[in-house]
């Protein structure tokens, strides 16, 4: 069957594995969702679902959900306050489980997602991409990735796209299953949630050298 990004397997039976595997992970973690849905909505307010634009594949942008980890403080000008100040302890617990991915699954439902691939960025990141990290969006950006099971946040932004050009170039139904068990693990033992100096992930900042990939 090949491997990559223009195999059978990533051209037509990878829709087919992701339509599958959400519904069936629907089913069974419904009651889960359920459950921090109203845990989300008594300690930190509506709205539950946080929605944000994302990158997708062939840069189209879409909205990607997830649970709310944050709260809405403000400073005096009516501003934000950082994302330090507003993670509270329940967020980060959320976080450190992975639960507040789980509404990925409708993104991956409505074709916008797949199960495995290159996490989708920020927007505002597209003009920072060189040449070859742009590549990363010549597929479908995934609830997991090979940066997450080799890292996720403790890794450098160098190292992650790296991983994502590496998936595009290996991709096929036995990667995709071995990433999901590593997936799996990883979320058990909460490996690489945070970087070791915030509790949210640095944002990327563009390459000081725009050919490290060669």
């Amino acid at each position: 069957m090949g491997k990559g990004k223009n195999s059978f397997y990533a051209r037509y039976s990878k829709r087919f594995f992701d339509v599958v595997l959400s519904l069936l992970a629907l089913v069974i973690v419904s009651p889960v969702m359920a459950v921090t849905a109203v845990l989300v909505k008594l300690k930190l307010g509506s709205p539950v679902l946080f929605c944000q634009e994302r990158l997708g594949k062939e840069e189209k942008i879409f909205k990607m959900y997830k649970f709310r980890t944050m709260t809405e403080k403000r400073d005096q000008e009516g501003k934000l306050l950082p994302d330090e100040e507003r993670l509270t302890e329940f967020g980060k617990k959320l976080r450190s489980s992975s639960l507040d991915e789980l509404p990925e699954l409708i993104n991956i439902l409505k074709g916008e997602m797949s199960i495995v691939g290159p996490r989708p960025l920020l927007v505002e990141y597209l003009p920072l991409y060189n040449q070859e990290q742009r590549k990363r969006h010549e597929v479908s950006p995934g609830l997991t990735g090979l940066a997450q099971v080799n890292g996720r946040n403790a890794i450098t932004w160098e190292e992650k796209f790296q991983y994502d050009l590496e998936y595009i170039k290996r991709m096929s139904i036995r990667v995709d299953i071995v990433i999901i068990c590593q997936t799996v693990k990883k979320v058990w033992e909460r490996e690489g949630i945070y970087t070791g100096q915030t509790s949210t992930i640095e944002p990327f900042q563009g390459n000081e050298k725009k050919d490290f990939f060669k």
